[in-house]
């Protein structure tokens, strides 16, 4: 597959390609565009600041000059932030020299500008390339800085949710507060044997590098943990014992890494407690040296403790506890043994309740008491010693609830009967008043007299609290004394690795006396770490033979004798304890006064006279003065402590306070922990004060500074391994990373100072041929020589100019820091330009090839489409011409005829109308005419009679109007005429009226005029009208003459409707008779129709109902099937686990077997004089019946029935051989009675068969020689006609020209072959027996001649020429009959096999149904079973088990009784029969007479068979069994054997053997040869065990044994295959069934031994040819990695290939083809190997980052396709082999597959379906792009996926087994090879034995 990266957004979509796109911003084309300037010469580094504050670019190991270079447009920086310390960024213009500010833009897209330091310059840190983010190893970056370290853990526990992380040599461990699954026994057996850089980091790592370093340097070796609290110390420490305890086993059976790792539980019971930082907080310091003998097996432990908190027992902080084994047992204050102790809730003591935070969610404390109680008992403490502690832990917590009243200010007193100072004094056994007296009161000496001071109330309650402080501090001591006890080795130490789980640097808002020692403590470990990465650094430098320069590094002595040297801290502190008015204040002056000024590593504060400031290396650190003085005392009233020794009730605790001498010595565990509070015993007035004193000297610090000293001698006297645990967060949240905790903690763990080192010197280093690989591509041909090493300097010197930069090494190429940054920037571009070439090139070819095939489409479809164009417009344009030609001659007809139908119409209507008008019209006119004239008399008349009386009305209105209006006028007329003006006005409306009248006037007589002519022209039209209707009359007397015809037709016409009429009216009524009719039928079939309707639904409901029945069966069918399928499925399944489950047995018992001889041999040797009386012997029935009785049948599945039910096995071992024996003897029983049966039947047989002969015996010989003749010819006759049927048969077979039927499969073709094969036989039967009749014949006639007289031979002449004569009469009609006969027989046989057969179905399925009753039982009492509680549960399937065995050896027992009986009954009658056949015998010897014994040779016809060379048997002497055993087995050689002799010789001679002690009935012979065979196989694989050759070999030959004991037993399921000559092998007097179990067993044990071989030979090959070999050279380059460089993927010399386990594959087959090894185990053992190639590489792929990458996938890929190749041709691919890689298959697709969208994640889940949900989460959380052109797995698509999976019922665990084997069956191969044929060769020295 190709990769090809295409830049930018494309502008139209690619087609698909057989190669995947990967898209990249247009950014990448502008950086790839800019030119590469070449690097200046640099100047030398100086050397490094001091100060952590002074960060410059001298720390990151760049030069300014170099560094601006690298700042250019894109490129990313760090920069300080408050909050996440600090912040990516990305420079938006270049940088130039003497710029004072950065244009910047931040990842949330925010720009700011970044301004430089105007004094130092100093740039912005760079930032990593993505491919280096997320790196196993901090020191494979790049650029080694502070915010590169703190990213890279980031984005690894974050993104990645790994949390270990190398820093060299230091393994950096975050706590991710979860419990993660990568601590199993899968992930301790991949680390194991694996070097540290090949797997990813892990605690697992570190311990198996410690482990192999001190076997191989023979150096004891170091785990340091450090950190501060809660950061995961204890834990890592736990796991590290874990692992040595389970790599490396214990040397005895004491179990002692057991009790290693018991001792955690009780420790941390003891030291450990709740606070606020952590839950399970060590509050101490230890170092546990792991002791190992010389094999490198645990044989002990011994702890050292460091500084117990003391103070936490008396005062807690808020949200804090006590130490756990308080509350531990309150919480188990219930139980009936601490009863006694009267213990309450943890609320009611004072000493628990104070933090108020009595309860650890999720945390059981009665659980944990029961894991304490039995990790005592573990480790040796008795039952008593540990009620003796738990009652001095309730007296402590009674002593606290010990309350004191004041008397006065100066004394104080215990409440009277004060009941918890009672409880504590009844439980320590002391006086209650002599413990009240002196906890109120304390002894004071002086130098002349002692006398008692009563103390104050606060001075009692200090006392009370130092007492509790001490008693619990002793019992401390104590029972870290007799942890060491229980794990001091019994033997020598050899070597041993210490584990150290110690504080770390620690700074709070007010810090103590506590905090001063841890801080101190790492002040000294942090020098010896430092010295010793220096020291490997310079080591490294010098073994590569490179010049180095001293590099500057923080060195603490100062700091270390300011605290320890004279006259320092500790020294003044010790000084101010012997001053008798000794203060905290004149100790804080007289530090002042010391060091004040004076050191520079000491500072006072501001504002208190009472503190003092420490520069450590990780801090500066306020110390708070007051406390300091009375802790390092650590004083305890002496008195006190007298009253607690007096005790004489309680023995535990005087022990306690005795022998505390021994306490004080350096050597002892710890300085507050081990040592007494009070150092100065009271003694009385006289005792000497100088021994006090001197006692008294030894403080808590002097004792802790010498304890100091003596772990840092140990430490630098072993190997050191270091482990810093970070805790990420202070809420415990999981998986959370605060950026500020985590960078205080490295800088205070030294992490940034191996980092600071590394920068200062060559951090990056690669192999030149790893050098080579990488930057290949920046080579030119011509560049690459033979000489890898010539070939690198070359191209660094081209690369880079400034030579200071790089060193050449002997092996390695040494860089400084930001260079492989460089190189790899380089790199990137060249590929980059390299794929703008690929895309340039692949893009112009596939539009080119595009273009062409679309012109080349274009131009075919444009000549098609004109072409079907021009001839569609052709014959549209004929299509139109004669459309226009149809429709003109069309439409003219149309037109004319309607033209003509209109104007027929129209002239007709116009005629009718224009008459009917005219009419209508006349007669209008003539009633008009008369209606004017009526009108024109009465209107005159009436108008006149109304103008009269109107006129007359008028004419009086008138006068009176005109009256009235007159005199109105006059008035007005009278009063108007006086003015001028008046008569002006009138004269106006005068003229005016008299116009308009003039006007009207002349209207009128126009109108007049128009009347005029009106009248004129309507006088003309009524003559015209007149005449016209004239001839209208005219014309309507014709029209009435033909009405007058018209009428009379139609009176003709009302006749015939009246017929009509009646004729409808018949018709209704019958009509209405056939309606009637209709409606009565169609009621009847209404009817009908319900009726069939109800029918109908009854039917249906039938159907419904049958339907329904037969689903339901069709269902119960289906669920039976499935039922049926899945218990099939089911038994399979159960059938494998018990095969694997007996095979892993006898893996176990030969294992076992093995370490017996070994013990054996070991006290041969140890013992030189054997025991009188005392020898060993092979007993052949002890060693078979120990070894091999026992084991089950169940890997014989095709050959033995299985067992159902397996025994319990909580039953004894004699039970189960009692019921094995039983059922043996029962078999043999119904054998036995089998065979004496037969044997009955048969002496009956031959008794009637010599009754019969002996009365049809003729009294003369002629008719016997007559019957003999005639059944010669009868013989004869059929053997014609045999002839003669095998010839047609022939002929039919030759000449028949269907291909059907002659094919070789055809039932024809089989028949007739059949029937072929019988017949020949038959022949040859018959031949024989006519050649011994004719010989029988001819020897009577001999023996008959001498005796008879003439007409005897006369007789016998005449009876042979008789016989002559016959034998071609009838000859064929016989045949014809004998073949009839022969198919009826045949038909009978077949009927009475399938009769048998279903007989043996019907058994079977009666099987069936009581096995499903047994298993519905078994369900049922499992049902009951699970319902009880577990010790119920076990006990009641115990007694199911027993009650079982039980009844089925009384049905034994019965059965036996029953054969018993059988067979002395079938004896008697045997002996019976045998008396009655000797009877019968002697009969007739009597009654032969003495001529007949002289003729006995001549009467009796026997028929010999063909004498055989040889019948497959050898014999030997007994003397010579072991020298047969020792030539065939012992020293034999495999290679000779299989190259020149048949496979599976030896098993052939040994069967044969066996054949021959079983021909001879030899019992004895049979077992100690078989005995001796299998013995002598063990001995051969126990000595040549590691063969291969040997294995494969005895492996085949063991097959086939036990397939010649299965094949020749006489066993008809074994015997189907057999040639009959090979049935006349079979053994005839032993059943060897058992030894077949055995050899069963034996073969199972060499298939596990040969599985284990191959797995050792292959394990080296499978990793480096699967997955770090580049099989597909140049896809994968080589990637920086770190100080921990891994296993080259380059094949060098001596490195594993892909081609290498293929060719080791192909030896493996080989040789057991040459051995003749059955296929189908062949195929098995395949499978197994290809199981274990996939299982490897697929857990090596889970633990490794480096190889989760999209080309590390295609590498694997193609090596799988390569085995699947070599199992094609080998014709192996139906063997399951694929199947197992299946595995790693789909984690290599799932490397390649895109991983971005919803759909990504969708097909991903339905594709990686073999893995489980953790192994799909696991790589995807691996993947690290090699690339730049790749992108990692985002957080969310994970979440994505577990989400989708979270449904999925898979195993949570993360690795596969490799180690399992599946379990291996042995299915039955016959061999077709005659044992008659084979021969012996002499090269195998066995002529002793020789052939029978």
């Amino acid at each position: 597959m190709t990769s090809v990266v295409l830049l930018g957004k494309p502008e139209r979509e690619i087609p698909k390609l057989p190669y995947e796109i990967v898209y990249t911003n247009t950014r990448d084309m502008e950086i790839c565009s800019m030119e590469i300037e070449p690097i200046l010469p640099g100047k030398e580094i100086p050397a490094a600041s001091e100060s952590a504050e002074n960060l410059c670019c001298w720390r990151y190991g760049m030069e300014i000059d170099v560094l601006e270079y690298m700042y250019v447009k894109y490129a990313r920086v760090w920069i300080p932030d408050p909050e996440e310390v600090w912040k990516s960024a990305e420079l938006l213009k270049d940088y130039k020299p003497g710029d004072k500010v950065l244009q910047l833009r931040l990842e949330e897209g925010k720009d700011l500008e970044y301004s430089l330091d105007p004094k130092t310059k100093e740039l912005p840190p760079l930032r990593n390339p993505d491919i280096l983010v997320g790196e196993n190893d901090l020191t494979a970056l790049s650029y080694l800085h502070e915010p590169a370290v703190l990213h890279n853990l980031k984005v690894r526990f974050i993104d990645s949710k790994l949390i270990y992380t190398y820093c060299g040599i230091v393994l950096v461990a975050i706590n991710p507060y979860e419990q993660l699954p990568i601590y199993g026994e899968d992930i301790i057996n991949a680390y194991s044997g694996q070097n540290m850089g090949d797997m990813d980091p892990h605690i697992f790592a570190v311990a198996e590098e410690a482990y192999k370093q001190m076997a191989r340097d023979e150096r004891n070796q170091s785990i340091i943990v450090s950190g501060e609290s809660g950061a995961g110390k204890t834990v890592s420490a736990k796991y590290a014992m874990r692992y040595f305890a389970t790599v490396s086993g214990s040397a005895s059976e004491a179990n002692v890494e057991e009790k290693v790792l018991a001792s955690n539980p009780i420790m941390e019971s003891i030291g450990n407690a709740k606070t606020t930082r952590n839950d399970n907080s060590s509050r101490f310091g230890k170092y546990i040296e792991i002791g190992f003998d010389k094999r490198y097996r645990i044989i002990g432990a011994n702890m050292r403790t460091y500084l117990l908190e003391k103070s936490r027992v008396v005062f807690q902080a808020e949200e804090e506890r006590n130490y756990h084994i308080f509350y531990q047992l309150c919480a188990s204050a219930a139980l009936p043994e601490f009863k006694t102790l009267r213990l309450g809730s943890a609320n009611y003591f004072h000493y628990t309740k104070q933090g108020g935070s009595p309860v650890i969610d999720g945390v059981d404390d009665a659980k944990e008491m029961v894991n304490t109680r039995q990790a005592c008992t573990l480790l040796g403490i008795s039952d008593s010693y540990q009620m003796g502690i738990f009652r001095i832990l309730a007296g402590i917590l009674h002593l606290g609830n010990v309350e004191f009243a004041s008397r006065d200010s100066d004394s104080c007193t215990v409440p009277t009967k004060h009941e918890p100072l009672i409880i504590f004094c009844d439980l320590m056994g002391v006086e209650y008043e002599e413990m009240a007296h002196w906890l109120c009161h304390r002894k004071l000496a002086t130098a002349t007299e002692t006398y008692i001071k009563p103390i104050s109330k606060l001075h009692a309650i200090n006392a009370r609290d130092a007492l509790a402080k001490h008693i619990y501090a002793n019992l401390f001591n104590w029972i870290v004394d007799h942890v060491n006890k229980a794990l001091h080795a019994t033997v020598k130490q050899h070597s041993f690795i210490g584990v150290l789980d110690i504080y770390g640097f620690e700074t709070f808002e007010i810090n103590s006396f506590e905090q001063f020692c841890i801080n101190y403590a790492n002040e000294k470990l942090q020098q010896q770490f430092n010295m010793h990465v220096f020291k490997l650094e310079q080591e490294e430098y010098m073994k590569e033979q490179i010049p180095w320069t001293l590099i500057d590094f923080y060195d603490n002595q100062p700091c270390i004798n300011l605290i320890e040297a004279k006259m320092g801290i500790l020294d003044l502190l010790d000084e101010e304890c012997k001053m008798p008015k000794g203060s905290d204040d004149s100790w804080a002056q007289k530090l002042y006064n010391t060091h004040l000024n004076k050191c520079a590593l000491f500072e006072k504060p501001r504002l208190s006279n009472k503190a003092f400031i420490i520069k450590h290396f990780a801090d500066k650190v306020e110390y708070q003065c007051e406390g300091f003085l009375e802790k390092n005392k650590d004083t305890v009233y002496e008195e006190q402590i007298k009253v607690l020794k007096s005790s004489k009730k309680f023995k535990l605790l005087p022990e306690l306070f005795q022998d505390e001498e021994k306490v004080l010595s350096p050597t002892s565990a710890t300085p507050s922990g081990r040592v007494p509070l009070s150092r100065m015993p009271i003694k009385p007035a006289k005792a000497r004060p100088g021994q006090a004193s001197k006692e008294h000297k030894k403080t808590v610090g002097h004792q802790f500074r010498n304890s100091l000293h003596l772990l840092m001698e140990t430490l630098n006297a072993t190997t050191p391994h270091y482990v810093r645990c970070i805790k990420p967060n202070d809420f415990k949240f999981p998986f959370t990373f605060d950026e500020k905790r985590a960078v205080q903690q490295l800088r205070a763990c030294g992490v940034l100072e191996t980092i600071r080192i590394s920068a200062a010197g060559f951090p990056s280093r690669w192999t030149y041929q790893e050098f080579f690989s990488r930057y290949r591509v920046l080579m030119k041909q011509r560049d690459v020589l033979g000489d890898r090493k010539q070939t690198c300097k070359n191209v660094l010197e081209k690369l880079i100019q400034d030579k200071d930069k790089y060193q050449f090494g002997k092996t390695k190429i040494f860089f400084r820091a930001g260079q492989v940054a460089y190189l790899e920037k380089i790199r990137a571009d060249k590929l980059r330009a390299a794929c703008i070439r690929i895309q340039k090139t692949i893009r112009g070819w596939l539009m080119r090839k595009k273009y062409v095939r679309m012109r080349k489409a274009a131009i075919t479809i444009q000549r098609h489409v004109r072409g079907y164009q021009a001839r569609c417009y052709a014959k549209f344009l004929r299509r139109t011409r004669a459309a226009i030609t149809i429709q003109k001659f069309q439409r003219m007809y149309v037109v004319r005829k309607r033209y003509q139908c209109m104007r027929d119409a129209t002239i007709a209507l116009q005629a009718l109308l224009r008459g009917y008008m005219v009419r209508n019209k006349y007669q209008m006119m003539l009633r008009e005419h008369k209606s004017v004239v009526i009108q024109k008399h009465v209107r005159g008349w009436l108008a006149r009679r109304r103008y009269g009386r109107t006129l007359r009305a008028i004419v009086y209105l008138q006068c009176c109007y005109r009256r009235m209006m007159a005199k109105r006028e006059l008035k007005k007329l009278k009063i108007e005429a006086r003015s001028v003006e008046r008569y002006k006005k009138l004269h106006i409306g005068l003229e005016n009226k008299i116009m308009q009248l003039q006007r009207k006037i002349d209207e009128q007589n126009k109108e007049y005029k128009s009347l005029l002519e009106k009248m004129s022209s309507l006088e003309i039209t009524y003559s015209t009208e007149t005449e016209k209707l004239r001839s209208d009359v005219e014309r309507l007397r014709m029209s009435e003459e033909e009405a007058k015809n018209a009428t009379n037709r139609v009176i003709s016409l009302q006749e015939e409707i009246a017929k009509l009429r009646r004729e409808l009216h018949q018709t209704q009524s019958e009509k209405k008779s056939i309606e009637e009719w209709a409606d009565k039928y169609k009621h009847e079939t209404e009817q009908l129709v319900s009726e069939l309707k109800e029918q109908n639904s009854l039917l249906e409901r039938e159907k419904e109902e049958h339907r329904r029945i037969h689903d339901q069966a069709r269902e119960i069918t289906e669920s039976m099937e499935k039922k049926l399928v899945e218990e099939t499925k089911q038994l399979e399944l159960d059938l494998n686990d018990e095969r694997l489950r007996y095979q892993n047995l006898l893996n176990e018992f030969s294992r076992l077997e093995e370490r017996y001889d070994d013990l054996k041999d070991e006290m041969n040797l140890m013992v030189s004089i054997p025991k009188p009386g005392h020898k060993r012997t092979d007993s052949t029935h002890s060693s078979n019946e120990s070894e091999y009785t026992f084991s089950s049948e169940i890997t014989e599945a095709e050959d033995l029935p299985l067992r159902m039910e397996e025994p319990s096995e909580k039953k004894a071992p004699l039970d189960m051989s009692l019921f094995l024996k039983l059922q043996k003897r029962v078999s043999e029983l119904e054998q036995e009675k089998q065979s004496l049966q037969d044997e009955l039947d048969r002496k009956e047989e031959q008794a009637l068969r010599a009754k019969a002969k002996e009365e049809e015996r003729p009294p003369i010989r002629g008719a016997e020689l007559e019957y003999e003749s005639l059944k010669r010819q009868e013989l004869e006759s059929e053997n014609k006609k045999l002839k003669n049927e095998l010839n047609e048969l022939q002929k039919a077979l030759t000449e028949t020209r269907a291909p059907e039927v002659t094919a070789p499969g055809a039932p024809a073709y089989r028949v007739l072959l059949d029937q072929l094969t019988s017949v020949s036989e038959e022949l040859e039967v018959r031949k024989e027996e006519v050649l011994i009749l004719r010989s029988q014949l001819v020897s009577q006639k001999e023996a008959i001649q001498p005796k008879e007289d003439k007409n005897t031979m006369t007789d016998a002449t005449i009876l042979l020429e008789d016989v002559q004569k016959m034998k071609d009469k009838g000859e064929i009609a016989q045949a014809y009959i004998g073949l009839k006969e022969t198919n009826r027989l045949l038909e009978s046989q077949l009927q009475s096999q399938k009769k048998s057969h279903e007989n043996e179905l019907e058994s079977l399925r009666g099987e069936i149904q009581s096995l499903k009753e047994e298993n519905n039982r078994q369900q049922q009492l499992l049902a009951q079973n699970l319902q009880l509680p577990p010790e119920a549960r076990i006990e009641a399937s115990l007694q199911h088990e027993i009650t079982r065995l039980t009844n089925e050896n009384l049905d034994l027992m019965e059965q036996l009784e029953k054969q018993d009986k059988t067979v002395r009954k079938l004896k008697k009658q045997l002996k019976v029969f045998a008396k009655k056949i000797g009877e019968l015998e002697v009969g007739q010897m009597e009654n032969i007479s003495p001529g007949q014994i002289i003729d006995e040779p001549i009467r009796p016809v026997n028929i010999p068979r063909k004498e055989k060379d040889f019948q497959g048997m050898l014999e030997y002497k007994k003397e010579d069994e072991q020298k047969l055993v020792k030539n065939l087995i012992l020293e034999l050689k495999p290679r000779g054997v299989a190259v020149n002799l048949i496979p599976g010789l030896p098993a052939y001679i040994l069967f044969m053997c066996v054949r021959h002690a079983d021909y001879l009935n030899d019992d004895q012979k049979v077992r100690s040869l078989l005995t001796s065979t299998i013995n002598g196989i063990k001995k051969v694989l126990k000595k040549r065990g590691d063969d291969f050759e040997t294995v494969s070999f005895w492996l085949s030959n063991t097959c086939r044994f036990l397939h010649c004991l299965k094949q020749y037993s006489g066993e008809e399921g074994f015997m189907k295959h057999n040639t009959p000559r090979q049935n006349e092998h079979c053994l005839t007097n032993f059943d060897l069934a058992e030894y077949r179990q055995v050899l069963s067993d034996l073969a199972i044990q060499i298939y596990q031994q040969l599985v284990r071989v191959l797995e050792n030979i292959l394990q080296p090959m499978i990793v480096s040819g699967m997955l770090e070999h580049e099989t597909i050279q140049g896809v994968s380059g080589v990637k920086p990695t770190g100080l921990r460089k891994r296993t080259s993927s380059i094949a060098d010399e001596g490195t594993y290939t892909l081609d290498s386990i293929i060719r080791q594959l192909n030896s493996f087959h080989s040789v057991m083809c040459q051995h003749g090894m059955d296929p189908e185990l062949i195929k098995q053992v395949v499978k197994q190997m290809f199981y274990i190639i996939g299982a490897v590489t697929l857990n090596n792929l889970l633990l490794r980052k480096d190889m989760c990458s999209w080309s590390k996938g295609m590498q694997i890929r193609y090596n799988v396709s390569q085995l699947e190749e070599w199992l094609r041709d080998k014709n192996l691919m139906n063997s399951g082999a694929k199947e197992t890689l299946e595995p790693l298959i789909q984690a290599a697709q799932l490397l390649q597959v895109k991983k971005k969208t919803d759909e990504d994640a969708e097909a991903i889940c339905s594709m990686c379906n073999a893995l489980t949900t953790a192994q799909i989460v696991k790589v995807l959380n691996l993947y690290t792009p090699v690339n730049e052109f790749e992108e990692r797995v985002l957080v969310s698509f994970i979440r994505t996926i577990q989400v989708r999976l979270r449904d999925r019922k898979d195993s949570p665990q993360l690795l596969m087994d490799a180690k399992h084997i599946f379990p291996v069956t042995f299915p039955f191969n016959p061999s077709s090879l005659a044992l008659e044929t084979i021969q012996i060769p002499a090269s195998l020295g066995l002529g002793f034995i020789s052939r029978v």
